[in-house]
């Protein structure tokens, strides 16, 4: 075989040899003689190569033609709209969703090859594809040049009607999905970078088989404020994405979020507490054995921020959750059943660990009924949490106000309440709260009153600590800090 041969007979591309021919020809005119046709035909092979992607997750906006093989996932309508000539003919246009184990993208065919599209695809094929990327609403769309409908090749992609939390995968489209409402986000707004404002919320579903992140755009992003956790919806029409690790459902213009009557199980699968190490992230639950006031603090770029910390406790042992944002608005009691799931734990006071929620983090308060898997806390059947069997109770009440009104009685402290007044300058004072201020003074809030306090000790904002010590002129020379 000659040259030109030799480096056909190595490319990957649906293209003759005649036609391959030709392109070295054109090449080698176009260089004006700077190059043979060895050199063209590497030139050439070297573009056709460029458009072969090893996937869809491979498709970028900005790219020339692009080559993959993908499995139907979804077929949209045909629209119809109005070209700008007056003797122009309508245009067509449909957009259908392609996958591949990588994960999914929109293809728009336009005319005559939207037609065909309607007629001959069905959900299921697997179709080869030539067209350019470029960045559309809801990510990456490709604007089909050409099609193969009788790809042969394997796609290991699943498509069903209905889906379960576990049944979803990257590259899912046309995703229905039941499931009950574990937690809600506001709205936030963005610029694009064409110069729109977009939205964008979030909720987190469960159903018997795990949770879900759904995330919702633009119109449908309001969503999240007509919606209350425990209430049942079926997500329509969503398409699985990838964030940080973690499979999401999102929900576009096409999508939707309806209200449903069917009850959807959820039954989390929790840690127990006394295996918690610093590092990991995990889900725990249950019941609320104290829980703080809401504080607000300025951080370092001058934004507010807002935190809550809350005491859980299940039959293993307790352990001190801090709330961050929107989690901090969550309305939690003593005495609730909670599930928090993808709490990340981290060195605490005292060298103890506790648990913070942050915007990945799901927190639920459980319904009567509601079953906890692994160390939750445990139910006597009319609803009430059974405290006293927690942490090797000797059979007293464990719950929170009464253990506040006890010490207090007993010149105590309760966690998170007021503690013992502080009075006349020069007495000796017990002062406990959370670390609203960690500079000069520290400043701690128990929820009722704020005390400044003079001490050398390192402490954090959020940190709960109890200070020992002199009162004067309103504040308290500190002699521990613990």
């Amino acid at each position: 075989m000659g040259e030109i041969e030799d480096i056909y007979a190595d490319l990957d591309a649906d293209v003759s040899l005649e036609e391959f021919r030709e392109a070295v020809e054109e090449k080698v005119e176009q260089m004006g003689g700077l190059a043979d046709e060895e050199t063209a035909a590497m030139l050439i092979a070297h573009e056709l190569d460029e458009g072969e992607v090893d996937g869809v997750a491979d498709v970028e906006p900005g790219m020339e033609d692009v080559e993959f093989t993908a499995k139907v996932v979804g077929i949209g309508d045909v629209r119809t709209f109005e070209r700008d000539g007056e003797d122009e003919e309508d245009g067509r246009v449909v957009n259908v969703e392609l996958a591949d184990e990588t994960g999914s993208v929109r293809v728009t065919f336009w005319d005559q090859m939207a037609e065909g599209a309607v007629e001959q695809l069905a959900v299921g094929d697997v179709i080869g594809i030539k067209g350019r990327p470029k960045e559309g609403y809801n990510g990456v769309e490709v604007n089909v040049s050409d099609v193969d409908p009788d790809a042969d090749e394997e796609i290991d992609v699943q498509v069903q009607d209905t889906y379960r939390v576990e049944d979803l995968s990257l590259g899912l489209s046309n995703v229905n999905l039941a499931g009950k409402v574990l937690d809600t986000e506001s709205v936030r707004t963005f610029d694009r970078d064409d110069g729109s404002e977009g939205k964008v919320s979030n909720l987190v579903l469960g159903d018997p088989t795990g949770k879900v992140r759904v995330t919702m755009w633009d119109d449908m992003a309001d969503r999240a404020t007509e919606l209350s956790s425990g209430g049942s919806v079926e997500v329509v029409d969503g398409y699985v994405r990838e964030r940080d690790g973690s499979l999401e459902l999102h929900v576009g213009e096409r999508g939707a979020i309806e209200e449903i009557d069917e009850v959807v199980e959820y039954a989390p699968e929790s840690t127990p507490i006394e295996t918690l190490e610093i590092g990991q992230t995990v889900d725990i639950s249950g019941v609320v054995r104290s829980a703080d006031p809401k504080r607000t603090f300025d951080r370092d770029d001058g934004s507010q921020g807002q935190v809550r910390n809350v005491r859980v406790q299940d039959d293993t042992g307790d352990v001190r959750v801090a709330l961050w944002g929107d989690e901090a608005d969550k309305d939690i009691a003593p005495g609730d059943e909670v599930a928090v799931a993808d709490v990340e734990i981290q060195d605490g006071w005292q060298d103890d660990v506790e648990a913070s929620a942050g915007w990945q983090s799901t927190v639920t308060v459980l319904d009567e009924g509601d079953a906890v898997g692994g160390g939750g806390a445990s139910d006597d059947g009319d609803g009430s949490a059974d405290l006293g069997s927690f942490g090797g109770s000797d059979g007293a009440s464990s719950d929170a106000a009464s253990d506040g009104e006890d010490d207090a009685a007993s010149g105590g402290t309760a966690s998170g309440g007021a503690a013992a007044a502080v009075t006349a300058d020069g007495e000796d004072v017990e002062f406990t709260g959370t670390v609203v201020q960690a500079g000069e003074p520290v400043v701690l809030d128990d929820g009722e009153e704020t005390m400044s306090v003079d001490t050398d000790e390192d402490v954090r904002l959020g940190q709960e600590v109890t200070v020992r010590g002199t009162a004067a002129d309103g504040r308290i020379d500190a002699d521990d800090v613990f």
